[in-house]
């Protein structure tokens, strides 16, 4: 159960989230804030939940900050450096690391060097290093419980699972995102403001453009396999629209076990807070006469060749995670900033993975060197 709390990207969508919990949750202590040029959410954050660290991404962003805390007993820091001091803050028992991107890698191996309860929404770290990061988390004995719906979905219905011998396939639930059955044709000329409007959930820009691509549920399958050390052969995909059903477990006898609920991102933040005890939530829970039929669907991976790409670099495994995660999210913020097209993100990804030279047992700093390599190759590419 958490005490006290550090908060990696607390002006994002899951970081904003998370503060609604704790306003919930009165024994729950903020003891560290952090957000990239948010200035103005930050102060009012740290004006409301009063942490003793608050760190920007930027220099600039951090001495703003000061000025708007001008007399607060708050200490301010900025960069990288900064981020990793507040992971491994002395007096947080959990950090939740909702930053987006390969940026929260440095600071979850910190925490977890630290012991500390890793709520983990950064779904990159463990796609790009998740044999590092796992076997860190075993050595220094921190708990990494996650937060995506998903992975959380999983995490609840092996409660009690203590072989994975037992499990034959871990089925991860997608919405299909705002293009679901639109044809390679019709997504041609598809905008940001398109694929900006997903269907069930509000989340960050980056997030819901890799929805749109399918890539998001790519990241996702990575993420289980390292999670819960299974290959790609155990771990499938089904275009589930309702979003009710947010993932599921088949075991080898047959028995299927799956975890149902209303979309809404607050319940497995919840939870990973306060495992393994269930604190009650004041919102209306899934009612099971008026939430209509669930469906189910394959994915479309003609249309959407991310997904592919995804399954590839898992397959490979080495440094080709870290390289296809690293183009994707250069690739994504140019489709973004209107510079490329739809169908030039699984382009360029796929131009950078082949480019990044093969290390099959990487470092973190060769893991980091693919990263750079494949954001350079996707500049050039595009």
């Amino acid at each position: 159960m958490t005490k006290y709390l550090s908060i990696l990207g607390s002006t994002g969508s899951i970081g904003r989230q998370t503060l609604e919990v704790v306003e919930q949750m009165e024994q729950i202590r903020v003891v560290a804030l952090t957000a990239g040029t948010n200035v103005e959410r930050m102060a009012e954050q740290c004006r409301k939940f009063r942490p003793e660290l608050a760190v920007m991404a930027t220099e600039d962003a951090a001495r703003q900050l000061e000025n708007e805390l001008c007399g607060e007993n708050i200490r301010v820091l900025f960069g990288m450096d900064g981020l990793i001091a507040a992971a491994a803050y002395e007096k947080a028992d959990t950090v939740v690391t909702a930053v987006v991107g390969m940026v929260g890698l440095r600071p979850t191996l910190a925490a977890i060097q630290k012991k500390k309860r890793i709520a983990l929404a950064n779904k990159e770290t463990l796609v790009c290093a998740g044999e590092l990061v796992m076997q860190a988390a075993r050595e220094y004995g921190a708990e990494i419980i996650p937060v995506d719906s998903e992975h959380s979905a999983i995490f609840q219905c092996l409660m009690g699972c203590g072989d994975r011998r037992e499990v034959r396939r871990l089925l991860l639930t997608c919405s299909g995102g705002p293009f679901y059955g639109k044809t390679p044709a019709e997504l041609q000329g598809v905008t940001k403001a398109d694929a900006l409007r997903h269907p069930n959930w509000k989340m960050g820009h980056k997030i819901t453009i890799d929805c749109a691509t399918l890539m998001n549920k790519g990241l996702e399958v990575i993420e289980a396999m390292r999670l819960y050390d299974l290959p790609l052969s155990q771990v499938e995909v089904l275009i589930h629209r309702q979003s009710i059903i947010h993932s599921l477990v088949e075991f080898r006898d047959g028995a299927v076990m799956a975890q149902l609920g209303v979309p809404d991102m607050r319940v497995p933040i919840r939870l990973a807070l306060t495992y393994p005890y269930r604190a009650e939530n004041p919102a209306a829970p899934l009612d099971l006469l008026t939430c209509g039929a669930l469906t189910f669907d394959q994915p479309d991976e003609t249309a959407f060749p991310c997904l592919t790409l995804a399954k590839q670099a898992a397959e490979l495994g080495g440094n080709v995670c870290a390289a296809m995660n690293g183009a994707n999210e250069v690739a994504v913020a140019k489709y973004l900033a209107d510079e490329i097209g739809f169908y030039d993100v699984p382009r360029l990804v796929r131009q950078a993975m082949e480019s990044v030279p093969f290390v099959k047992t990487p470092d973190l700093n060769e893991i980091l060197e693919a990263d750079r390599l494949a954001r350079a190759a996707v500049e050039r590419f595009a």
